[in-house]
């Protein structure tokens, strides 16, 4: 034994550990900018960054006129569209008024003791905040505040979006979802047009001065940067499936909003019932598992019989058994009742040598029923010992037997 891998026991309570105490938690926070930012945030904003630089450096300025222009109008807007409702979500506040008077951003606030209290807010009342709230408020876990007409907590964003944001996160949204839909469309287009018509692609002044259409210029017209064909292709692949990638997400998230905007209902409302749904389908329960739970029950108290022959007779050993120890029991005297059948079948079909197989059959039949005694005493004791067994478990693990299941 090895004492010093043992833990010991504590005999006095250390401080702070009753879960009847409120120990200091973090303190709330402001916005998305609060620290400490969250991964979803800072790929957030790369991705915005590199999309930017693409399309603007490099995809835009090959389309031909006047399709260039007006694709830099339009994805122009939705970039910048998108650019100043991200910040303005991310910046805003969204808890509730009462909070915001409070201005206690800076104080740590206690976690929420459920032995105390079943819920953080009761009757209008925070009990994590100290404040009365609205009727649409809820506590923000991640935040550590209440927040007014809570919809989710949005981790691209870092903070909450409620109803004082909700609609610069909506065109956010919108603005994104339309710019990278327009960026996949031109960089299929200029894929397209590189393979059957790569002149239309070499439009600006700047290619007139190049030989042949295996030379390619990016960052036009300010910075002109020469680079190869598969150079191009590979970085339009990447930005492809780049954008691709966020224009789903981007698409099912608008898709999912304008769902709850048409039913009139927030995130947090929508999987509330999902769960309300999926709590009375467990409660109710399937009936084909109650039937094959019942039929386990009444496989338990199932009979066992055994009717093993004694060499030529007709002996048998019935035995109804209900329980385990019984069973247990019954399949013990029908293993040694086996057994010695075996051994008389054995007997009867070898003859060892000898010269007279009739009276050698003779005298092992004579030895099989003289043996037969000895088996009836064995079970005999075998049974009146059950009698004087108690009906309880042995510590080895043996199988006892109680007067009335005999």
């Amino acid at each position: 034994m090895n004492c010093f891998n043992k833990k010991l026991r504590r005999t006095s309570p250390i401080h702070g550990s009753s879960k009847n105490e409120l120990v200091p938690s973090k303190p709330p926070r402001m916005n998305g900018w609060s620290w400490p930012p969250q991964a979803f945030q800072v790929v957030g904003w790369l991705v915005y960054i590199y999309l930017g630089i693409v399309s603007f450096g490099i995809y835009i300025p090959l389309l031909p006129p006047p399709w260039n222009h007006v694709v830099y109008s339009v994805i122009g807007i939705a970039f910048v569209l998108h650019f100043f409702t991200h910040i303005a979500a991310a910046t805003i506040d969204p808890a509730d008024a009462s909070v915001r008077a409070k201005q206690s951003y800076s104080n740590p606030m206690p976690f929420f003791d459920r032995i105390k209290q079943p819920h953080v807010i009761k009757d209008l009342h925070c009990y994590l905040c100290d404040v009365k709230v609205g009727p649409n408020v809820k506590h923000c876990g991640v935040c550590n505040k209440c927040v007014e007409d809570f919809d989710h907590h949005c981790q691209w964003l870092n903070t909450c979006v409620g109803g004082r944001n909700y609609w610069c996160f909506f065109v956010a949204l919108c603005s994104a979802t339309l710019g990278v839909f327009i960026l996949v469309v031109v960089i299929l287009f200029v894929c397209i047009q590189h393979y059957l018509n790569p002149d239309s692609l070499r439009t600006a002044p700047q290619f007139h001065n190049l030989l042949g259409n295996s030379t390619w210029l990016v960052f036009l017209p300010l910075a002109p940067i020469k680079t190869s064909s598969a150079g191009l292709l590979i970085v339009a692949f990447v930005t492809a499936m780049l954008s691709i990638a966020c224009l789903l997400l981007l698409a099912h998230l608008l898709g999912f909003h304008c769902y709850l905007f048409f039913k009139g209902i927030s995130t947090y409302d929508y999987i509330k019932t999902q769960r309300q749904k999926e709590g009375r389908k467990s409660e109710s329960g399937n009936p084909k598992d109650v039937k094959i739970h019942n039929k386990t029950i009444q496989s338990q108290d199932t009979s066992i019989d055994c009717e093993p022959a004694l060499s030529q007779s007709s002996g048998t050993c019935k035995l109804q058994n209900k329980g385990s120890l019984t069973s247990q029991f019954s399949v013990s005297i029908c293993t040694e009742l086996e057994t010695f059948r075996k051994s008389a079948d054995k007997e009867n079909r070898f003859h060892y040598g000898t010269d007279n197989p009739t009276k050698n059959a003779a005298m092992e039949l004579s030895n099989s029923k003289s043996r037969m005694p000895d088996i009836e005493e064995a079970q005999s004791g075998v049974v009146t010992s059950a009698h004087r067994v108690p009906g309880v478990q042995d510590p080895l693990g043996s199988a006892v037997m109680t007067p009335d299941d005999t």
